[in-house]
């Protein structure tokens, strides 16, 4: 594991793109806080910027790196959570700007698996974390399911056998406010 994250880290510091198995689906994945990046995987996926990225973060205090106020009730669906969710949390900052929805939001999820985790606490930063596909064809779910057309554009690909450790299933996502409100997107 120790070797791919180095090679994974090596490419996200250059501002280049990773093909990764995240905790859910595979994804493209690049430096959250490198703009030059973050278009590149607009470009790669033929997808407008106006649609923001989630972006996955090691743990509850790298996400307050980067939000400026987390809403109670956030950690508290961290806490009961039993599966990958997705919190779409108001008042970004410190992110690439490209990442960063219209109205200020950013989509941040804290993976469960070892080798997301670990490739982001040794990274020091967040990673974007989109589904491995062309806008508007079907996400990846395992491996075998990724186009060429996004084989042929990672800079870095990393090794399948880290899959097992996924879903397979995309993560739920769930909106929230300053003021507690929460609104689900996807369950």
């Amino acid at each position: 594991m120790n070797a791919q994250i180095d090679a994974a880290i090596k490419v996200l510091k250059e501002g280049g793109i990773i093909l990764y198995p995240t905790d859910t689906i595979w994804g493209l994945g690049c430096d959250a806080t490198n703009e030059e990046a973050v278009e590149k995987i607009y470009r790669i996926k033929r997808r407008s910027d106006n649609k923001s990225l989630i972006v996955l973060a090691a743990n509850i205090d790298m996400v307050c790196k980067y939000v400026k106020q987390i809403p109670q009730i956030a950690i508290s669906l961290m806490e009961v959570n039993d599966k990958p969710m997705t919190i779409i949390y108001p008042g970004a900052i410190g992110l690439a700007k490209n990442v960063i929805a219209q109205d200020g939001t950013v989509g941040i999820r804290v993976p469960q698996n070892d080798f997301c985790k670990n490739l982001i606490t040794r990274f020091h930063r967040p990673i974007v974390s989109t589904s491995a596909n062309l806008s508007g064809t079907p996400a990846p779910v395992y491996y075998e399911d990724i186009s060429e057309d996004i084989l042929g554009t990672a800079d870095f690909i990393v090794d399948p056998e880290f899959e097992e450790a996924a879903t397979h299933h995309a993560s739920q996502i769930i909106k929230v406010g300053l003021r507690n409100e929460v609104e689900i997107i996807r369950e």
